[in-house]
Formats: C-alpha cells, structure tokens, sequence
C-alpha cells in the first residue's frame, strides 16, 4: 500500500523528533549494538503502522515498547569489561564494576539510571519517553541508585 505525501511527511517529522530519545533509552537498556538494531526494528513497525501509531497518545512510548520487545528477543547484552581501572579510547575514565553493577538492576531501573544520569534526561521526559508516571520514575532511580551505591561500595 502506498502512502501519501503527508503521512510520510508526518512520519519524517516524527522521527527527526523521536528517534535520538527511542534511541538512547534503547541503548540505556540493552547496550549499543542491541540497542541501535531495536530502535530500527521500532521505527519500522511504527512506519508500516503509522496511520494507527500517530494517533496513539505516547507513539513513542508505545515504540519504545516496540524496540524493548525486539531486543529482548535477541538476548543479547553488551557490557564493558570487568578489569582494572580502564581508559577509554576517548581518554575518559570509567569504573570497571559499574557495568556489572548495571546489569544486576531491572531492565527499567537500568534505563532509567542512564536517561537521567548519562543522558541529562529530566524526569518528566523520562516518565512521558516510557509512558509511566514522574513519581514512579524518582521511585524506580530512588531504588536503583540505592542499589548501584551498595553493589560499588560508595557512600551517599
């Protein structure tokens, strides 16, 4: 079926819009490479089913769904690796245990964590991105960083 001129306009918008923050909490959630191959997989759904995707209230919530859907079918996690002190070919620092610390916190809570702390997120778009309410994400990174704190060691 063909699409007209202003449905894939519309689409076009959306996406120029949308896709950088589908993207990063799909990243935030299953690693780079899964989550790059899952926001694909969500920006194709939505464009085969975008008559019915545009009206939806959260199109990019339900997307995020979506791309959450399609890497989990993959189970495919990516992580750095757990050494010593490591530098990044950037020259940033990073601690090693943190990503297994990462991968200990749910799927939600993790994505949360990196929206709001690695992505400068503020809450009110992290609750609309993952069709939640505010309150449930400061709960849900409340927990989280509890936990991270805990895992590496590091008083509050």
């Amino acid at each position: 079926m063909l699409k007209s001129q202003t449905s894939v306009e519309s689409f076009a918008t959306y996406v120029d819009t949308a896709e950088p923050s589908l993207r990063k909490a799909l990243i935030a959630g299953f690693g780079v490479e899964v989550g790059r191959d899952a926001t694909a997989d969500a920006l194709v759904y939505g464009w085969e089913n975008w008559e019915r995707v545009r009206t939806m209230d959260n199109p990019t919530g339900y997307l995020f769904r979506v791309g959450q859907n399609a890497a989990r079918r993959t189970k495919k996690r990516q992580t750095l690796p757990a050494s010593a002190p490591s530098q990044q070919s950037d020259g940033a620092w990073y601690e090693p245990a943190l990503s297994p610390a990462l991968g200990r916190l749910s799927d939600r809570q993790r994505v949360i964590v990196a929206l709001l702390h690695a992505f400068d997120f503020s809450m009110t778009e992290v609750a609309e991105l993952l069709g939640i309410a505010k309150s449930t994400v400061q709960m849900h990174d409340a927990r989280a960083m509890k936990k991270l704190r805990r895992d590496l060691g590091v008083q509050k």
